[in-house]
């Protein structure tokens, strides 16, 4: 999923449009004067969209607040072109659209669009607008998707292949080893390929060089993990503090307690982006392995009856602050612990 920067609104809209996305076509619909259509998904109906919005809810483009689902690529063109013509929009998770509008029945097009509508006008003084991110972070986003499909289509050759090598001889069908093995190998040569891309990417955008240097200074954070969290977080812009990305990626525990019968541990939500928490789950790994205090500290609660994962979180939650402490300060990551005197 591509992370927008959000930014507060301080604008007077007397007019919301909510709209359903789907692949060929967009449902539109105006609170206020209760009007729909139906438009196709390209840039010809992106400006039909336009001029029917602005005749018919009677209003100019400074005072319409347009509202829709992040859908990932069925919305990318439509926040593309609105940003282009430098019109107000939201783009809003599903779910949080879903549970603020309660208990509702039925759904269609039609239905979803005005639900839509509904929530951007019950929200309209509070609601953040979205800006998308630079050309450059785009790319990296898109690559860094093909990336993680490719190595998932690796991994599934790979584990089939050695299944076949445990109950097949290769004299037996030899045929079916070579062509796995031949896909392993393309996948691999493609997967160098699209990194040398990323890699070239960073380069050329000196920000994002800067920002990449600071955040791989870390112990634990590579390539993908570093150019993922520049992505993510669009060169630290769309999160405040290492908190806020915690609870984006799924690691920041939180308590559950209410009167005296619900106590529970503090634990993570299950609303999280899960890409993010499984790679800051093998930079942890990485930590442990590469950065003596982190390693120390790991095996020291872990010798003292403490939960290996619950301990790993809390080594996902130090990456993330060392990150943005290293980017707030500008300066890369100094290892202070093989400086520390042990005076006991």
């Amino acid at each position: 999923m591509a992370t927008f920067t959000k930014t507060k609104i301080m604008k007077n809209f007397d007019e919301t449009l909510g709209t359903d996305l789907s692949k060929k076509t967009l449902d539109a619909y105006l609170h206020v004067a209760g009007e729909y259509a139906q438009f196709d998904n390209n840039p010809k109906g992106f400006r039909a969209l336009l001029a029917w919005a602005f005749k018919m809810g009677g209003v100019k483009s400074e005072n319409l607040l347009i509202c829709f689902e992040h859908t990932g690529l069925y919305g990318m063109a439509l926040a593309a072109y609105l940003e282009k013509k430098n019109m107000s929009f939201a783009m809003v998770p599903a779910l949080q659209i879903k549970r603020s509008l309660g208990m509702v029945r039925g759904k269609n097009d039609r239905v979803d669009a005005k639900r839509i509508a509904q929530y951007a006008h019950m929200r309209r003084d509070t609601i953040e607008e979205t800006k998308m991110p630079a050309a450059v972070l785009q790319k990296m986003k898109q690559i860094l998707a093909l990336r993680e499909r490719m190595v998932a289509q690796r991994a599934g050759y790979t584990t089939q292949l050695k299944e076949l090598k445990r109950i097949y001889k290769r004299s037996e069908n030899p045929s079916l080893y070579s062509a796995q093995e031949k896909l392993i190998r393309e996948l691999t040569k493609a997967i160098d390929t699209l990194e040398a891309e990323i890699k070239a990417l960073i380069k050329s955008d000196g920000e994002v060089k800067r920002l990449f240097d600071l955040v791989t200074s870390v112990k634990g954070v590579g390539l993908v993990v570093g150019a993922n969290i520049i992505v993510i977080t669009r060169c630290f812009k769309a999160f405040k503090n290492s908190r806020q990305l915690a609870c984006y990626c799924g690691v920041a525990p939180f308590q559950y307690q209410s009167g005296t019968s619900l106590r529970s541990k503090a634990k993570v939500s299950h609303y999280a982006n899960k890409k993010m928490k499984a790679l800051l789950n093998i930079a942890a790994f990485s930590a442990v392995q590469a950065d003596k205090e982190i390693r120390t500290y790991y095996q020291r609660r872990v010798a003292e009856g403490k939960s290996k994962m619950s301990t790993m979180n809390i080594v996902r939650n130090k990456l993330l602050h060392r990150i943005f402490a290293v980017v707030n300060r500008g300066t890369p990551f100094v290892e202070t612990y093989r400086h520390q005197v042990n005076y006991c």
